[in-house]
């Protein structure tokens, strides 16, 4: 018995000093950046962010997809379509500033615009059924890790591995199908105004779309346990105690995630370019590669697209802004996780989650690499940056989550 309480009594312990040595963790690497280059810092900052975020909603394009199949619920997926027109209305503010007349032909830099392209509907189809399979998208990936998933991790060996073979077949799908596509810019067709309310219309016909699917199944009973309202605070102590029960002790609603990673993403774009995951995790992809002497080819067409293209320069170094971002998401969730009392080495039970981990992590890695973004790049901030190739990709994407959907009920 006295055994069992001194482990208890320093399990908090324990928990303490892991709180306190990642925050300094976080504050060094903040300060390393600040006095290397004032973007890192700020790209820091803004993967903490990100991580926070998801972890603490448990936002996961994955899910949002899946569940509309699987367990007819809409819920997750009208909160993304709800931030979608958050951030669309954001950033057309911003491109007004950089276009004012797009009527004429030029685009926004930096805005996630890509051909419309067969080679984006198929990197979207196949990314659909990775993200299934694995269990997770590639953000959503990179959270679990942050929480201690194994499974995620093997998941994201393979995402690497999948962005290796798209970085060898580039050129192929570039020169057989979107050499000559057109990019379709909303606003230049339709003007900024026609470009929102098209955008926005789409959006809401979707929300009500998946609002009808859901309700046809009949009244669903509510799982939410009720929470007593806490007492006023009297002290400091108390005010304080409760805000951070606030962010770390309980979930954070689903939609509240999307909002404000709509809203993260928008300042992401006024600083420089809409978020996206997948470009540096290709360098980490193709860094590695290079070491066991797969070289990788020079990318046709990519010197005029923004995005989340694949990218190896062995020149530049290592540490980018989108380090700092993919590496402080990662972070970010874990600070999050560990602040929740939720990190927690998770291995899995069953032999085939690893066959489902790295063949999904592979079927994703090569998608979001044939089709320039993830469900982060080339949707969450293709479709507001009004381009038509967001819509193409998150169609294929909602097909191919069904087809995974089939797949994961036969295994």
């Amino acid at each position: 018995m006295a055994t069992m309480a001194l482990r208890e009594n320093a399990l908090p312990r324990r928990q303490s000093l892991a709180k306190i040595v990642a925050l300094v963790l976080i504050v060094w690497v903040l300060a390393w950046a600040i006095v290397t280059n004032g973007n890192l810092a700020v790209y820091w900052v803004f993967g903490l962010s990100f991580g926070v975020i998801l972890q603490r909603s448990r936002l996961c394009f994955a899910s949002a997809f899946r569940d509309v199949y699987l367990l007819r619920d809409g819920g997750n997926l009208r909160g993304i379509l709800t931030a979608l027109a958050v951030a669309s209305i954001g950033f057309a503010f911003i491109q007004v500033r950089a276009v004012p007349t797009p009527t004429f032909g030029a685009l926004p830099d930096q805005a996630h615009l890509m051909p419309v392209s067969l080679q984006f509907a198929v990197g979207g189809l196949l990314f659909g059924i990775g993200m299934v399979l694995a269990g997770g998208c590639v953000s959503g990936t990179m959270y679990r890790i942050g929480e201690g998933y194994v499974g995620s991790m093997v998941a994201m060996a393979g995402i690497l591995l999948g962005l290796v073979i798209a970085t060898q077949h580039w050129n192929w799908w570039w020169q057989t199908f979107t050499a000559h596509a057109p990019t379709i810019w909303l606003p230049g067709a339709l003007g900024y105004a026609g470009a929102i309310v098209v955008t926005l219309l789409a959006l809401g016909g979707f929300y009500l779309a998946s609002l009808w699917w859901e309700l046809r199944a009949g009244p669903r009973p509510s799982f939410q346990p009720r929470r007593a309202p806490e007492p006023p605070a009297l002290t400091l102590s108390d005010w304080l105690g409760q805000r951070y029960r606030v962010i770390f002790g309980k979930g954070w609603p689903f939609v509240v995630g999307a909002i404000a990673l709509a809203i993260l993403n928008i300042f992401i774009y006024l600083f420089d370019h809409p978020l996206g995951v997948t470009g540096e995790l290709s360098d980490w992809a193709n860094r590695a590669a290079s070491l066991g002497g797969i070289v990788a080819p020079t990318l046709i067409g990519t010197a005029n697209l923004a995005g989340c293209l694949l990218v190896y320069d062995p020149t530049a170094s290592p540490v980018t802004t989108g380090t700092m971002l993919d590496g402080g998401l990662i972070v970010g969730a874990f600070i999050a996780a560990l602040f929740a009392g939720e990190f927690k080495l998770r291995v899995p039970r069953q032999p085939v989650r690893y066959v489902q981990s790295i063949g999904g992590g592979v079927l994703m890695g090569y998608g979001a690499g044939i089709a320039a973004g993830c469900t982060i790049g080339a949707f969450f901030s293709a479709i507001p940056s009004l381009g038509l190739n967001g819509w193409i990709f998150g169609l294929a994407l909602f097909l191919g989550a069904g087809a995974g959907v089939q797949i994961i009920k036969r295994l």
